[in-house]
This record gives C-alpha cells, sequence and structure tokens, in this order.
C-alpha cells in the first residue's frame, strides 16, 4: 500500500476519528464459532467512537485515514540503536499447562533443552503442539539480536529492529515485541527455525478444540485480558487529540508502549489463555500472519472488536511493510 496521508473532507469529529486508526478493514471468519458479545463492551458501529473510547486506533479508521505510512517513503524512523546489555544465556524455556477449567492454572517447566512430545508429533518446549498438526508459540514473540560471532544480545521491545539479524524467542514474563512489520516478523521466526502462522493455525490456536469465540470461552469477559484501555494511547502520551499526533513517526515513538496500563508482560494476564494453553492471542499485540499483503489478527491493547470479536478480529488494510506501535507476532512451525 502506497505511503501517503489521505485528505479528509468531513467533519472535525469524523476527521480525527479516522486518524486514529491504523486502517482495519474487517475479515469475519466464515467458520468460526457464534458469536457471543456481552452487552459491557459492545458500541455501535454506525457512530464514530470518541478518542477515549475503548475502541481504540482501529476502530477509528472509518473512511479516511492515515493510509498506512510505509518507512521507505522517507518517514521518520524511531528506531534508536541502543540494544540491552543483558544477554540471552539465562532464556526462560517454560512451559505452561493452562486448563480449560475456571482456574486456568499455569505449570512452568524449565528445562530448556528437551521437546514437548504431543501426540502426532514433538514440539519444541516453548510450543503448544495445536489440532495434531502445528506447532504454535505458546506467548508472543520477543527478540534477541544475532551477532556476527554466534552471541546474542536481547532486543528492546519498544526498538524497531530493521534489517539487523535477529532472532524470535517465546518466553513467559517479558514485554513481546512491538513496533515490527510483517517481513521482520518472518525474518525472526525464520531465524528460529520456525514461521509465521498462517490464518486458519492462528484461529484453531486461538479457539482450541471447542471453537471458542474467545480463547477463554464463548462469552467476552471484562478484566481476562489486556483489551479496552482508554484514553487513546497516543492522546495519553502526547496530551492532546488533534489530528496532527497520528503520524507514522509518532506512532511508532517507543515511548507510547511504555504508558502504564498499556503492554503487558506476555502471561501476565494468566486467564487470557486458550484451551490449549496459549496466551495473549486476544489484545495486547496485532500478531502478524502469513500473508504477503498483510494480515494481522487478535487485536490490541486499545481495540479489540472494531474488526470482530476476540479471535475472530482481523485486519487486512496494511502492507506487510507496516509497523507501529500495536503490532507483533508469534511463530508456529511444523512438527518434528
Amino acid at each position: 500500500m502506497e505511503a501517503r496521508l489521505v485528505a479528509v473532507n468531513r467533519s472535525w469529529p469524523l476527521a480525527l476519528v479516522s486518524l486514529a486508526a491504523i486502517g482495519c478493514a474487517a475479515t469475519i471468519e466464515p467458520d468460526a464459532a457464534p458469536v457471543d458479545v456481552s452487552l459491557a463492551d459492545q458500541s455501535s458501529r454506525e457512530d464514530a467512537p470518541a478518542l477515549d473510547s475503548p475502541l481504540a486506533e482501529d476502530a477509528l479508521d472509518t473512511d479516511a485515514a492515515i493510509d498506512a505510512v510505509d518507512p521507505r517513503d522517507g518517514a521518520m524512523d524511531a528506531r534508536s540503536d541502543a540494544r540491552s546489555d543483558a544477554r540471552s544465556d539465562a532464556r526462560i524455556d517454560a512451559r505452561s499447562d493452562a486448563r480449560s477449567d475456571a482456574s486456568n492454572d499455569v505449570r512452568t517447566d524449565a528445562r530448556a533443552d528437551t521437546t514437548v512430545v504431543r501426540d502426532g508429533g514433538t514440539c519444541a518446549p516453548e510450543m503448544v503442539l495445536v489440532a495434531g498438526r502445528v506447532c504454535v508459540d505458546r506467548w508472543e514473540a520477543s527478540l534477541v539480536q544475532v551477532f556476527p560471532d554466534g552471541a546474542t544480545a536481547d532486543w528492546s521491545p519498544y526498538e524497531n529492529p530493521g534489517p539487523r539479524r535477529m532472532r524470535a524467542v517465546s518466553r513467559g514474563g517479558v514485554a513481546p515485541q512491538a513496533y515490527i512489520t510483517g517481513q521482520e516478523s518472518e525474518r525472526a521466526c525464520v531465524e528460529a527455525g520456525k514461521r509465521l502462522c498462517r490464518r486458519d493455525e492462528w484461529l484453531a490456536a486461538c479457539q482450541g478444540p471447542s471453537r471458542r469465540t474467545y480463547p477463554y470461552g464463548s462469552t467476552f469477559v471484562r478484566g481476562s485480558c489486556n483489551v479496552g484501555r482508554t484514553p487513546h494511547p497516543l492522546v495519553s502520551f502526547y496530551g492532546r487529540s488533534d489530528s496532527s499526533i497520528f503520524t507514522f513517526a509518532n506512532m511508532n515513538n517507543p515511548g507510547i508502549n511504555q504508558q502504564p496500563n498499556s503492554l503487558a508482560r506476555t502471561g501476565q494476564f494468566d486467564r487470557c489463555v486458550s484451551e490449549d494453553g496459549l496466551f495473549d492471542m486476544y489484545g495486547n499485540l496485532h500478531e502478524w500472519l502469513a500473508e504477503p499483503d498483510g494480515t494481522f489478527k487478535g487485536g490490541f491493547y486499545a481495540d479489540t472488536d472494531t474488526n470482530g470479536p476476540g479471535c475472530l478480529y482481523t485486519t487486512t488494510a496494511h502492507g506487510f511493510t507496516y509497523r507501529d506501535y500495536s503490532t507483533g507476532f508469534r511463530c508456529c512451525a511444523d512438527p518434528r
């Protein structure tokens, strides 16, 4: 999608509403479970939501908006060259056994050099075998930078990695990687011996064998996942709500996701778990899919219902090179 600002010939409320989104065409999965959304989280789809509503940036892209400014068009890149001094020699390769009952108890196994044996194949310890056919990362991905000598270092989840050599890792209790494009996500998965998930694989992982609307059940339960943050994160970060704040550079400011009640650590919302034991597939960060035209699913911490509820949330409005503070990913792999 060509990067440009689309002119807004509308009244101020609609113009601002449009500019706050990140372009969000909805695709509802045709074979998904029946939708059961609680009244506590429903909103009018016919009236443009206010910027301080739970429908954050994707909700605000109605007809005209910032049309996915591409970094190749000279937009200001918010990356820094800082990298963490912490080495990844103490990685947490935790396995969580999430139960489908109300307690959702989580057990961890810190054995890093084993594989998890499941019916139909084996998966790496940080992954879960879904539907007997695909291994899916238990947590949203974070990154380690790989240096020419093979050494690695944790990468800041608040900085875009750019062309650097990165490896995707999936671990609990860390801030997942945001500010990342689909292409960069794909390369990081390949570096880890994995790949981005296909749409059907991601949906099966989120819905589980019971084909739930939400990872934890068929009815929305407020507070179970990291969703519904208000006010809009850009408005709270920049302290104003005029249209000038919704630019590519502003939406890639590392400080946005470091605000209180914004991006959560992986597994922090321990009730936001699927039947198979995967965390944060609803809310926290959008997750890129293996679709070169650009698709991400699941919503993020300020908007999780504009383009479908729960696991059905699907955004197709951005190219594979798009990124902002809301975009993240997780990896899939074939069972061994």
